[in-house]
């Protein structure tokens, strides 16, 4: 079963963080192999729940993009640098490559050989001289073993295709040779005197007892075959080491987690139709055929807290998107093929995870409801923010009972930790919780972030009106605003770019506006700021 990963948007709130845990759990328990992971880094208050209710902190996925390993390449394709010849030939049809990697005893990648160079070695190659394994020579031949002293053999081929006596006159055999002979006896003789590096036996023929006690004595090799001489000189070049005839200057290996759109681009450039698949330590894991590039996995993924692709993970085109959960205005994800979208105009995704839960009569873990109530009360801001709905208040109720905690309590130890920006630059503050919208042709950047103390933003106001100031000339936005929400005070501060001063001040019908002002029970982004935003801009 394909695993899926459950993810909110990238720039994680709790909502988005618990809601991709409490449904990958519930997704699990049902049946599905799922894993939660996070578009970014998560805030404190984040932290702090995941570890009050002591779970551990969700990956961080980079993309979907399609990789090299989605696609059913053919894994293990490869033969080891002292395979024959012969085999890396037969190996090819078997597999339908035209290419085939090379590796060491280890699997590292060495190079590669292609169905050209095995012809054009046995076109233009040296095929007198053998550089082979014994066995390698044993298995082409289908030959029977009659004495094996070394397991490499290395050497230059001679076929006695003269007479006997004029082969014996002229003819010099030493350590080097490897004589194919049938059963010539007086030249058996001759080879095994002289200490022959192999002498193979065509047709099978008979080996006299005293040549073959003088082969022993002078740990001459011999096999001998039912092929003729001519198959024999025929094919004895083909059980050379494949290692003889690889090709390693022009290899263009690629990585397992290399992306797809880059070995398109890669075989438009080379013209390549192959390509050895290899790890991050060079192990070769098999070969990759542009044939094979319809045949994939595309990852699968299920999203929560959001359905805009702007806020989504990078590559999501190329995903499949099996199901979306949120309580966000429909967005722009569009999928090829019907999914799962539930979508409720309640205050917090995990409201609707709760629900799911309850429909599928799985019993909810303590942990479990510790992060669903965590995310609801932020999202609600434990039910002062206009989303909120009486399903939030009922799920905080009985989650509240599940996860042992006193919401209001709580909820004040949750805000505290989240709220608190010692230590955080500007532009952490800024992005901290920052979404970006489309309004027509107009780009929208609103960040909100919590605190219980003001004075630490208004100490460096300038600064943040300027990097605002800065954030919408260099990337082309219409409108940034920054909301500072003071969660005791129910209201928040807003910061903004000159450009959109006029926009703001219609937003929230404003006779004037300043940096900094405090606008009271303005605490939602998506029922307040967002649609008021829209309303002047449509």
């Amino acid at each position: 079963m394909n695993q899926t990963f459950i993810f909110g948007h990238k720039k994680p709130d709790t909502d988005s963080v618990t809601a991709s845990i409490t449904l990958s759990y519930l997704k699990n328990k049902l049946g599905y192999h799922t894993e939660p992971r996070v578009l970014g880094d998560i805030n404190n208050e984040s932290k702090f729940v995941l570890k009050y209710f002591k779970v551990t902190q969700p990956k961080y996925l980079n993309d979907v993009k399609l990789q090299v390993k989605d696609f059913n390449y053919q894994k293990g394709n490869f033969i080891f640098e002292k395979e024959s010849i012969y085999a890396s030939f037969f190996h090819m049809l078997k597999n339908k490559a035209t290419t085939l990697p090379i590796v060491d005893e280890n699997k590292k990648l060495l190079g590669i050989v292609s169905m050209k160079s095995i012809a054009a070695e046995q076109i233009v190659g040296d095929l007198a001289h053998v550089k082979t394994s014994y066995q390698n020579i044993h298995s082409i031949l289908n030959g029977e073993e009659i004495l094996k002293f070394d397991d490499e053999i290395i050497g230059n081929t001679l076929i006695a295709s003269y007479r006997s006596t004029t082969f014996l006159e002229n003819i010099n055999i030493d350590e080097n040779t490897i004589l194919i002979v049938g059963d010539r006896h007086s030249i058996i003789e001759h080879a095994v005197t002289n200490k022959a590096k192999l002498v193979i036996i065509t047709g099978n023929g008979l080996l006299k007892e005293e040549h073959l006690n003088i082969a022993k004595e002078n740990k001459v090799n011999i096999i001998r075959t039912s092929m003729d001489t001519f198959s024999v000189a025929k094919v004895i070049g083909l059980s050379n080491y494949v290692s003889t005839i690889v090709h390693s200057d022009s290899v263009i290996a690629i990585n397992e987690n290399d992306y797809m759109n880059d070995i398109t681009e890669l075989a438009k450039k080379h013209r390549y139709s192959n390509y050895p698949v290899v790890d991050n330590t060079g192990k070769c894991l098999g070969l990759f055929r542009l044939a094979d590039i319809n045949d994939k996995n595309t990852k699968q993924v299920i999203l929560v807290d959001h359905n805009e692709a702007e806020q989504s993970v990078d590559g999501l085109e190329e995903a499949e998107i099996l199901e979306i959960v949120d309580h966000h205005k429909i967005g722009t994800i569009g999928t090829s093929l019907p999914i799962n979208f539930r979508n409720m105009p309640v205050g917090s995704s995990n409201t609707i995870i709760y629900l799911m839960y309850k429909e599928n009569h799985i019993e909810i873990p303590q942990n479990m409801a510790g992060l669903m109530i965590s995310g609801i009360i932020s999202d609600t801001l434990l039910m002062k923010s206009p989303t909120t709905t009486e399903l939030d208040k009922k799920a905080i109720e009985e989650l509240a009972t599940i996860a042992q905690v006193n919401p209001s309590e709580y909820a004040y130890e949750m805000f505290k930790a989240g709220s608190s920006i010692k230590g955080m630059t500007e532009e952490e503050i800024l992005y901290n919780d920052f979404k970006n919208f489309k309004i027509d042709n107009s780009k929208i950047g609103i960040g909100q972030i919590f605190t219980l103390n003001i004075d630490e933003i208004k100490k460096n106001e300038q600064k943040f009106i300027d990097l605002i100031e800065r954030v919408s000339q260099h990337n082309d936005y219409s409108v940034v605003g920054l909301f500072v929400t003071d969660i005791m005070k129910n209201g928040s501060y807003i910061y903004y770019n000159s450009k959109a001063e006029e926009i703001f001040k219609d937003a929230f019908y404003l006779d004037k506006i300043e940096q900094g002002q405090y606008l009271d029970n303005i605490i939602s982004r998506k029922k307040q700021i967002i649609p008021n935003v829209m309303r002047v801009m449509d």
